[in-house]
């Protein structure tokens, strides 16, 4: 019979320190909690561990545990759950995650307050309730009910009757504010920046009254663009991993935020470039055509000479003679640097003509992550995976093209998006309904907070720092150094090397130590290819040729600190998804039923609200908001699985 009788103390009536606590005993685990506590208590101790493991930094970890602490201890009251199993699984959650970087002492009192909670919340319901008293002393879940016991000798959790809302008002904590979750983010720190392009992006970020992230962020993204697969860097001083600088980055803000007007600011040498390439071409092209016509006369003298030399017996000069007619040289193709919106199949032989790679740019990116996110274009998805390292082949085969096969599938993105339109993207990664890492791909996503109080600022944009801008960019595209088949290699110097591996180490064992959810465990371990990308940019930027040096990987390892924090905010959206989930089923109650399931606010169909994931953890945050509480679930004469529904706390009538 499974005890559910509450315990006095943390575990047997007396404080102790929060090593005093132990591990989990072993039994706690050995059988299923479903088997051992029923389906009602299991859940809750998966949803406990569940929210805080989901939580995306410290602060938010901590809240879940406090949050996971309060039901824990109500389920201790409502004799759900032994207080030993509760007290255990708060212990091995908080060892899980290293305390939460908060002493033992903190940890200790985070618990005791809840289970004294608990305490004084069964004292008070059994000081004022008789009825069953016996009855309930003689049996528990584990068995079967007395033949003689009645429904009103049952404690009110077991209680088949509809709740009495007006009697437990008096029982219902204060609703809690439902609060944004993102957490901050670095500030953008000129001196990232190479000397050469800082202060056009500073000029315009001035001038457009947007943060520097967005342009900075788009130069980044379009130095590896003009790069290319040329140059590339090998991390270590034997092995031979090879890393190509190409670049994935996401500006997010908010409508009018000035994301599209400093992309465009930025990306001005590229488009220039461009212009000039089709220019070229076109003037090569008209060079041709005027040459394969004067080649026509030269055709007629030809074939006379051939049918000549043919009637003479001579039948190997004249296949030489029509030979020299053959050209077999196609139309070359107008050389690209920027593409915005094409099929994977035309991208394929776009890259095939231009081999160094290209910069995809998507003015709203969600619209362009949301076509890879249906089934039927699975097969693209899978490209793009492929085309992130910079140096992956790709074949794909199509009645109409036949077979067309990529040798370098080297692509960097650039995109602005909105905080609403990224969030269920980001949901779906944390979920794991599309985990497959395009979005942790993003490496270069960056959120910056407002630009602060807007001014009037109209002045002639800095035409020095647009000279030595336009130069970077002109001057990496026309670097002499490597090429496609033979690419140039560098690699860091001992002083890089050493900061490097340091960084390198750190993360690693951070990312392993089971303190972040899996999208941003795997977000982070795809950075290493990011640092040492920008390491290399900068080196090229700078002037350098011959290997990447400290100073160059100093500010790669800056950039890596504030791309974390950006990544922090990031895969924080979900929960923001969340908390707007939640508003809107607050707002829009009066259409559900008084006592209400889950499939009740899925059949609405209400926006970021269809699918069964996203109404569970709204849902979940208005309870442990108070706005709502789990009625427990009725058990069916005829079996089958009960259902779970909820009521309102009555207090949420006159708040509206």
């Amino acid at each position: 019979m499974v005890n559910r009788s509450p315990m006095s103390g943390l575990a047997n009536g007396k404080s102790s320190d929060f090593e005093a606590l132990g591990k989990p005993t072993a039994a706690v685990f050995l059988n299923s909690d479903e088997s051992q506590y029923g389906p009602y208590a299991a859940e809750m101790l998966r949803k406990t561990a569940r929210d805080v493991a989901l939580s995306s930094s410290i602060e938010t970890k901590l809240m879940a545990f406090r949050e996971g602490a309060s039901t824990l201890g109500k389920a201790v009251s409502d004799q759900w759950l032994p207080r030993n199993v509760a007290v255990d699984r708060l212990v091995q959650t908080a060892s899980a995650h290293n305390g939460f970087g908060v002493g033992d002492d903190q940890i200790e009192r985070i618990i005791a307050e809840a289970m004294a909670r608990a305490d004084q919340n069964y004292k008070t319901v059994h000081s004022t309730s008789t009825v069953g008293r016996a009855t309930r002393a003689e049996w528990s879940l584990a068995d079967a009910v007395p033949a003689a016991t009645r429904d009103e000798d049952l404690s009110p959790p077991f209680a088949k009757t509809e709740p009495n809302i007006a009697a437990e008002s008096l029982s219902w904590p204060a609703a809690l504010p439902i609060k944004s979750m993102l957490p901050p983010v670095e500030k953008f720190i000129p001196e990232l920046l190479p000397d050469a392009i800082r202060d056009y992006v500073l000029d315009v970020a001035d001038r457009q009254q947007a943060p520097p992230d967005f342009a900075a962020v788009t130069a980044l993204c379009g130095l590896a663009a003009v790069v290319g697969n040329r140059v590339r860097v090998r991390p270590k001083q034997n092995d031979d991993w090879e890393v190509v600088p190409n670049l994935w980055g996401a500006i997010i803000g908010r409508p009018s935020a000035m994301k599209s007007p400093a992309m465009q600011a930025a990306l001005g040498p590229i488009y220039a470039i461009e212009d000039d390439l089709r220019r070229k071409w076109e003037e090569d092209t008209k060079t041709a055509q005027i040459d394969d016509a004067l080649s026509s006369f030269d055709t007629k003298d030809a074939k006379k000479k051939a049918e000549t030399a043919l009637k003479s017996g001579d039948r190997e000069g004249a296949r030489g003679i029509l030979a020299s007619l053959v050209d077999s040289d196609d139309e070359p193709p107008c050389p690209r640097i920027v593409v915005n919106d094409t099929t994977v199949e035309k991208l394929g032989e776009l890259l095939n003509e231009n081999p160094r790679g290209l910069l995809l740019i998507r003015d709203e990116l969600p619209g362009f992550l949301a076509r890879l996110e249906s089934e039927e274009h699975q097969s693209e998805r899978a490209f793009y995976l492929e085309s992130f390292n910079g140096d992956g082949r790709f074949t794909y085969d199509r009645i109409g093209r036949g077979t067309v096969h990529i040798d370098n599938c080297t692509v960097s993105i650039i995109g602005g998006v909105q905080p609403s339109r990224i969030a269920p993207i980001v949901r779906g990664a944390m979920a794991g309904t599309s985990n497959d890492g395009l979005i942790q791909r993003l490496q270069m996503a960056v959120w910056p907070d407002d630009a602060g109080p807007w001014r009037w600022v109209d002045r002639k944009p800095n035409q020095a720092a647009r000279l030595a801008y336009d130069k970077v960019f002109r001057d990496l595209y026309e670097l002499t150094m490597g090429d496609t088949s033979t690419p140039a290699i560098l690699r860091l110097s001992p002083q890089s090397q050493v900061l490097f591996q340091q960084w390198m180490m750190e993360i690693q064992t951070e990312a392993r130590s089971n303190s972040f959810s899996s999208a941003l465990e795997s977000h982070i371990l795809k950075m290493p290819k990011t640092v040492v990308s920008l390491a290399l940019l900068f080196e090229l930027a700078d002037g350098g040729r011959f290997e990447v040096n400290e100073v160059a990987m100093r500010r790669a390892l800056g950039w890596a600190d504030y791309l974390r924090s950006h990544a922090n905010r990031l895969y924080s959206a979900g929960e923001t998804m969340v908390e707007n989930g939640a508003r809107m089923i607050i707002e829009r109650r009066d259409q559900l039923p008084k006592q209400f399931t889950p499939r009740d606010v899925q059949r609405k169909g209400w926006a970021s609200l269809s699918d069964r994931d996203a109404v569970a953890s709204a849902i979940d945050m208005l309870v442990s908001t108070h706005r709502c509480r789990e009625v427990p679930p009725a058990v069916h004469q005829a079996g089958g699985r009960p259902s779970v529904s909820y009521i309102w706390n009555p207090c949420l009538k006159a708040e509206g």
